[in-house]
């Protein structure tokens, strides 16, 4: 998979903005004569800073700065790389690129550096997206499993699991020319039993992506109720600060309003909606499609109930419009005002929505909030960060899951069916190195990297 023809490219790898230092990346074929150039002349030696100027075509100094040389293949591309780190504003970062492009570099792509990468070896696909995992990670612990992914903790699971699946096909296929010995052959190598630890071995790992995705992906709450029942005091209560206007006057959440926190290093989405009514206000008839909206992506609604008033016809209305799939917490809110306690029922004839829980709290006193967060978290079955976890995508999960019915599937098959066997025990095999890349298709790539930042 080596790139042996790609042009030399350049991209600023640090953030747009002002900032202390300035990274310019450069990747190709013997950038040795590139680095003289841009140098006035310099020869850096390998892995070793040179400082220096940095000069345009008329050998003037654009800016001064350390310039690093990796030559190929020990470095991240697997290519000569070139870093001139520079001073960090946004002026001079792009006059020296625009030195690097005269030079004969071309503009990166998003992703291009980590895909040469990928396409020479240096990491495989797995690897490759948690780099961008890592620089999106939205909480410690979601950065910690991505620096698992990156030094290969998901893929070495995932060679395992692959190996131990050609070895079984070798069996399995070595029978298939002697079709008349081949029931007592696989009985005596126990083929049975290595298929069903085979299953139990890719549950476990699907056990874990599934946990990694819940913290790559978060979750996204959605907050619904009549109007003036506490749904932005309740925003206000887990965000831990008032980013929505409260006020005893119908309507005056106009729009959704966005917050996100973390609750056991799980990035959670809330999202306040306008209160979903018929109103003759253009404006707020804007906001409540997009509560709608809101709601049919939500994965789970919290439905504020005032206990005062109970299910009226405004309330009915709203628990009529919701997805009939979506996992919902009925809120008894503003207990400070009714005299209760904070409980959490699991049982629906508790409550008056029918959902699956329903908790009785105060926004206003913060009376409750924690058994709503573990309820939140109960909702998406996350059991807590571990060692073993790993940070996943949904084509990962979906691999998993292709990967499972085969084997489910070849465990049909096994007593006498052993052409199919073999067949299924193949898919299987090609479902799980779509996910570290040995069998990929070129959109897939494409798709994938195009995901990531400029200089990455």
């Amino acid at each position: 998979m080596s790139s042996q023809a790609s042009p030399t490219i350049a991209a600023i790898a640090t953030a747009p903005g002002r900032g202390g230092v300035g990274v310019i990346r450069i990747s190709g074929l013997n950038l040795l004569p590139f680095a003289r150039q841009i140098s006035g002349g310099k020869t850096p030696a390998v892995r070793t800073a040179l400082y220096c100027d940095f000069y345009d075509a008329e050998q003037r100094a654009i800016d001064s700065g350390l310039l690093l040389y990796f030559a190929a293949p020990a470095s991240f591309t697997g290519e000569d790389v070139i870093e001139l780190q520079g001073h960090g504003g946004p002026v001079v970062m792009n006059m020296l690129l625009q030195r690097c492009l005269e030079l004969g570099a071309q503009l990166a792509e998003p992703g291009e550096f980590t895909k040469r990468a990928f396409l020479n070896n240096k990491l495989d696909l797995a690897q490759a997206e948690s780099v961008a995992d890592l620089i999106d990670a939205s909480s410690q612990s979601a950065a910690r499993m991505a620096v698992r992914s990156l030094k290969g903790a998901f893929s070495r699971r995932i060679h395992e699991l692959v190996e131990d699946l050609i070895t079984l096909r070798m069996l399995v296929e070595a029978t298939l020319d002697f079709p008349e010995e081949d029931i007592d052959f696989l009985e005596a190598a126990d083929a049975k039993g290595k298929l069903v630890a085979l299953r139990q071995q890719l549950q476990q790992i699907f056990d874990s992506a599934s946990q990694g995705a819940i913290l790559r992906e978060g979750m996204n709450v959605v907050l619904v109720g009549a109007p003036n029942v506490g749904k932005s005091s309740l925003l206000n209560a887990l965000a831990g600060s008032d980013v929505a206007i409260v006020t005893d006057i119908a309507g005056t959440t106009r729009d959704t309003v966005r917050e996100h926190i973390t609750l056991d290093g799980v990035p959670v989405h809330i999202i306040d909606t306008a209160g979903l009514r018929d109103t003759d206000d253009i404006v707020e008839k804007i906001g409540i499609e997009r509560s709608q909206q809101a709601v049919r992506e939500a994965d789970v609604a919290l439905i504020l109930i005032d206990p005062r008033e109970g299910i009226n016809a405004k309330t009915r209305s709203i628990l009529e419009s919701l997805p009939g799939d979506l996992k919902k917490i009925e809120i008894r809110n503003k207990i400070d005002l009714t005299g209760e306690d904070a409980q959490m029922f699991s049982d629906r004839h508790q409550g008056l929505s029918g959902a699956e829980q329903v908790i009785t709290l105060s926004a206003k006193t913060g009376q409750g909030l924690d058994l709503l967060k573990q309820a939140l978290l109960r909702q998406i079955g996350w059991q807590g960060e571990s060692e073993s976890l790993f940070l996943a995508r949904s084509r990962h999960l979906r691999a998993l899951e292709t990967a499972r019915d085969e084997l489910e599937m070849a465990a049909q098959c096994a007593n006498n069916q052993i052409e199919l066997l073999a067949e299924h025990l193949r898919l299987a095999q090609l479902a799980c190195s779509e996910i570290t890349g040995e069998f990929s298709a070129d959109d897939l790539l494409g798709v994938i990297f195009s995901r990531f930042c400029i200089g990455k």
